[in-house]
């Protein structure tokens, strides 16, 4: 027979057990990828080289859809615009630092990646992740996923595609060995064999020539393309299949430096809370401006 203290006992061993079950289920922040719960991620903890400020190092000049957009604010990372300007503030608030605690510093790109310590806290310009460079220094999370874009003249009759099956008949160009290669040949598959050429800029001069209908390359790569080598063309669309391979872009961080946690957990509240989607639609899609090629 149970007495009461008994019944009791079972009770709390019960909501123990759930308790432990929740937890183990449950969706919070050390769950996220990349993050160490035992690191304390309060700005007076955080493993930084100025204390109470968060140093961000990014490219020199700084670019279009990256950093500094509109003619006021070219190659001014503090101007808080661009994909990469308005994500680096928006990570600092969510770490705790005020706007005016955020300082920037400028870095080659090459330099940042060699083995040593820095003088800042994270880099932030278009870094692919790969093995070769994580053996010299660490990564967040990706914050940005590649997709392939389509570059056309406004003219072209395929301009208008809004479906795979819609550019059956162009003919399109890639460079040689990449993923865009891979993808016009395996997803798009026209009815004329891409053109291929040794690298991006000859697929360029092939378009100004006229030889093709129009070329396939990564998104980002769409912006420089469409700015300096091919005057007059426009990004079509992008596709809403990822290529097989895409580039995963992250933050770049001093080897074993812990801020990469506190980093990642920042990060993963943006995804969760929708601020990383909007920020890539409002400054790598144009508010919606460059559509979608579906499958």
């Amino acid at each position: 027979m149970f007495t009461a203290r008994t019944t009791w006992v079972r009770v709390l061993i019960a909501l123990a057990a759930l308790a432990l079950l929740a937890g183990a289920c449950g969706g919070g922040d050390d769950e996220a990828e990349g993050v160490d719960p035992d690191i304390s991620c309060d700005v007076a903890d955080l493993e930084l080289v100025t204390d109470g400020t968060l140093t961000v190092a990014t490219g020199e000049p700084v670019f279009p859809p990256w950093m500094g957009v509109g003619d006021d604010n070219f190659d001014v990372p503090e101007s808080k615009t661009g994909f990469e300007g308005a994500l680096v503030y928006a990570l600092a608030a969510e770490m705790g630092f005020t706007d005016d605690q955020v300082v920037f510093v400028r870095t080659g790109f090459d330099e940042a990646i060699a083995a040593g310590p820095k003088n800042w806290d994270f880099n932030i310009q278009q870094y692919s992740i790969t093995e070769d460079r994580d053996q010299v220094v660490d990564f967040s999370e990706p914050y940005y996923t590649t997709r392939q874009a389509l570059v056309l003249y406004p003219d072209s009759p395929f301009a208008g595609a809004t479906t795979v099956e819609d550019l059956k008949d162009a003919v399109l160009g890639a460079a040689i060995g990449t993923t865009s290669l891979d993808f016009i040949e395996e997803v798009i598959q026209p009815n004329t064999e891409p053109s291929v050429y040794d690298e991006n800029v000859d697929v360029a001069a092939a378009m100004n020539a006229g030889q093709i209908d129009g070329l396939v390359l990564d998104l980002p790569a769409g912006y420089y393309m469409t700015a300096v080598e091919v005057p007059g063309a426009i990004i079509a669309g992008q596709f809403e299949s990822e290529a097989a391979a895409p580039d995963h872009y992250g933050m770049l961080f001093a080897e074993g430096n812990t801020l990469v946690s506190c980093v990642n957990q920042a990060l993963a509240a943006l995804k969760n809370n929708g601020t990383l989607q909007d920020l890539e639609d409002t400054w790598l899609t144009q508010d919606g401006a460059i559509p979608l090629i579906e499958d």
